[in-house]
């Protein structure tokens, strides 16, 4: 007889081990933790989006602005090389510090990524937000472990919490931003000691964002639809084709970012991929792929986009982020995702908004490897009635965009797991 699975090994030890009064104390302990957490990460994000928003006003009020891209990388590149050290890893750096602590995540962290991301915005760079967001919420959750004194497991623990918590504030999303936290680090397991940690940073720091009176776009509710193999069928191609866009954009940004490293001096490489840049930009019509790209992804909920729409917004992203400007992918990413599913309008007979809604969760999905958190983000942001075919689209996707991601820090959990258990002499069925 095969060995009966344990469901409560799932939980920390230390947690199962607790009585009621232990158990009040630890989630009080948190409580506490987490709401500095999420005043600070929360009024952090708030600040970012408000001066984000200033910034792409400013930009498509300026269309010649987009001449000074280069000149901005040089000054973003500059900073970076001469100040930024261990900084320069961005989000990578912070799931470094969860997979194994070295060193606390230096504060510089924080004026230097929203300094980059501003600028980068400020003159036309086609580059997202979330990155920014979880890296100055990870460097000022940090901060706390030092100040707090807290022990290592539980400065991973806040560190996990701190990504939870950038992420929700800044998209409106508390319990993707939880999940995702707790996801994005290991491919194909979540850490359940830091449930607790997570919900309560990311509720909190985006209850402090709203409190500021900093609101999140509003994405139309989808309508109730009745399961049918058609609406079925095009969740699953929707996913299929998210996951492979997925793919093709990693590896293209991933190769992009290798090739600048030819270029032996670091700041000279966002000046040439400027140069790069501002022609094609231009070309192809100011307000339209450069920055966020808010206001197509709305409009690819309202009529089927250009085919070639998600691609351009792939290829002068990759750029983007590939020479060494700052930012995030996921915005960009909802960009490509909803621009496809727009486009495929012409081929399913779907409701436009529903496609352009799986396209917007799934490309995130299989790109960050997030399939649960971006399930969570399709129900909080597009309503409940269509969360089966988001859950769909964000699998599939998940599952055809292998493990290879945004991302380049993150491991395959599962697989050593498994590799852990052999070593120590395990049969499969007890792993």
């Amino acid at each position: 007889m095969a060995p009966r699975f344990d469901f409560a090994r799932l939980l920390p030890t230390h947690v199962r081990r607790l009585d009621t009064t232990a158990g009040l104390l630890y989630l009080l302990r948190w409580l506490l933790i987490c709401a500095l957490l999420g005043a600070l990460a929360g009024t952090a994000s708030a600040g970012f989006l408000v001066a984000l928003d200033w910034v792409t006003r400013w930009r498509e009020a300026h269309p010649w602005a987009l001449a000074l891209l280069p000149g901005a990388g040089l000054l973003i590149g500059l900073a970076y090389h001469y100040v930024g050290g261990r900084a320069v890893r961005g989000n990578n750096l912070i799931l470094d510090e969860i997979h194994q602590p070295r060193q606390l995540i230096p504060l510089r962290l924080l004026p230097l990524v929203l300094g980059g991301t501003l600028a980068t915005h400020l003159f036309g760079g086609s580059a997202g937000r979330e990155g920014t967001a979880v890296q100055m919420a990870g460097a000022l959750a940090d901060q706390l472990t030092r100040w707090l004194g807290l022990c290592p497991r539980d400065r991973r623990l806040l560190l996990i919490a701190g990504m939870s918590a950038g992420f929700a504030s800044v998209f409106g999303t508390p319990l993707a931003g939880a999940v995702f936290g707790l996801e994005v680090f290991l491919l194909g397991s979540i850490r359940y000691d830091a449930l607790v940690p997570s919900f309560l940073a990311a509720v909190l720091a985006d209850a402090v964002t709203r409190a500021w009176g900093v609101g999140h776009t509003s994405y139309p509710a989808l309508p109730t639809l009745p399961l049918s193999a058609l609406s079925l069928g095009g969740a699953l191609l929707v996913g299929v084709l998210c996951g492979l866009t997925a793919r093709g954009f990693a590896g293209l940004t991933h190769g992009l970012t290798r090739l600048f490293r030819r270029i032996a001096y670091a700041p000279l490489r966002p000046v040439v991929g400027g140069a790069l840049l501002v022609p094609l930009l231009w070309a192809l019509g100011p307000n339209r792929f450069d920055g966020l790209g808010i206001s197509v992804i709305v409009e690819a909920f309202q009529h089927p986009l250009p085919p070639t729409d998600w691609a351009l917004k792939l290829a002068l992203t990759a750029l983007t982020l590939g020479c060494g400007f700052k930012g995030g992918e996921v915005t960009p990413l909802f960009f490509m995702g909803a621009a496809l599913g727009s486009a495929l309008t012409v081929v399913l007979p779907l409701p436009v908004a529903l496609l352009a809604a799986l396209g917007f969760v799934g490309l995130f999905a299989g790109a960050a490897n997030t399939p649960l958190a971006c399930t969570l983000m399709g129900l909080e942001l597009f309503g409940s009635h269509a969360g089966i075919y988001l859950g769909i689209s964000c699998v599939v996707a998940y599952l055809f965009s292998g493990h290879r991601g945004i991302y380049s820090s993150q491991v395959i959990g599962q697989a050593k797991h498994l590799r852990e258990g052999r070593q120590q002499g395990k049969p499969l069925g007890e792993l």
